[in-house]
């Protein structure tokens, strides 16, 4: 999120963070948010008698700002169709492994005990089946052998902080959307994500 603020505030930036929502009143996001001088908001699920209640809730008050898109960092719910139909076509989230592999948590652990050779991570639209939307844009690592959860963890937070605002910047700019179920970049469906090239680490 804080990555998102600052590539936000560079001149050749198409998007601005109109506010920073969380289902965690003390979350650290909204701490840096406010040092940002971002608006933020939280709204507790434990608030609400159901989940379909609490994502009505979460929606009608996202939808309050008006947003052209809504960028998940670090939101650790799935999100039901009662929020999602607020924005469709509208919602982007980015998850540490090259999906369709690895969705769900732990994926640097799994990734390794399964020896894999390259990891990365993805951009890609919010549908109500987890992490399984169509895919933007990825970029991927190879894996070292000294590669430890925490080091790779960290080396694929770098390609995150690389690839996540580009995706933003496409569909803010116009030419990214989802359409018959599919991403689709400059009026062409892609059959697969666009491949960032490593940079670095």
């Amino acid at each position: 999120m804080q990555n998102l603020v600052l590539r936000s505030r560079e001149a050749h930036a198409r998007f601005e963070v109109v506010r920073v929502f969380s289902d965690q009143p003390d979350a650290r996001g909204l701490a840096a948010a406010h040092e940002l001088d971002v608006p933020t908001a939280a709204l507790v699920a434990r608030d609400f008698s159901a989940r379909a209640a609490y994502d009505r809730a979460l929606g009608e008050a996202v939808a309050a700002v008006h947003p052209a898109l809504v960028v998940l960092a670090g939101f650790m719910r799935v999100l039901s169709r009662d929020f999602l139909s607020f924005f469709p076509g509208r919602v982007l989230n980015i998850h540490p492994s090259l999906l369709p592999k690895y969705p769900g948590l732990h994926t640097h652990r799994r990734v390794l005990a399964a020896r894999e050779r390259e990891h990365g991570c993805t951009v890609h639209f919010v549908t109500e089946e987890l992490d399984a939307g169509p895919l933007i844009i990825q970029a991927r690592l190879a894996i070292a052998a000294d590669d430890d959860e925490a080091s790779l963890a960290a080396r694929v937070q770098k390609q995150e902080h690389r690839i996540y605002p580009l995706a933003v910047d496409w569909f803010c700019a116009g030419r990214l959307e989802q359409h018959e179920g599919r991403a689709w970049l400059d009026g062409k469906p892609l059959l697969e994500p666009v491949q960032l090239a490593q940079n670095g680490n």
